[in-house]
């Protein structure tokens, strides 16, 4: 009865490490980011037709290797200008 109440042990054990927080962060924003732009991008100069999903495709297998190095790489960076401009708590 005891374990049907607490969270699992093996959803636990699953999770990455915290160390590995900023690489998961950049996988999914590039990941997310990557897709959006692919298909806005492609309807804007291709237009949406039925071969509109196999571009969109096509175009995000490029994108998201490419976003994926560029967030890893920029994230320092935009950390340094968000504290720049805001006020974080202490």
């Amino acid at each position: 009865m005891e374990e049907t109440l607490s969270a699992p042990r093996i959803a636990r054990s699953r999770k990455l490490p915290s160390r590995a927080a900023p690489i998961a962060f950049a996988f999914f924003m590039s990941a997310i980011m990557a897709f959006l732009m692919s298909c806005v991008i492609v309807g804007a100069n291709t237009g949406i037709d039925a071969g509109y999903p196999a571009r969109v495709l096509s175009a995000y297998a490029l994108a998201m290797p490419v976003a994926f190095v560029c967030v890893l790489f920029v994230r320092p960076f935009v950390a340094r200008l968000v504290g720049s401009v805001c006020r974080l708590p202490a």
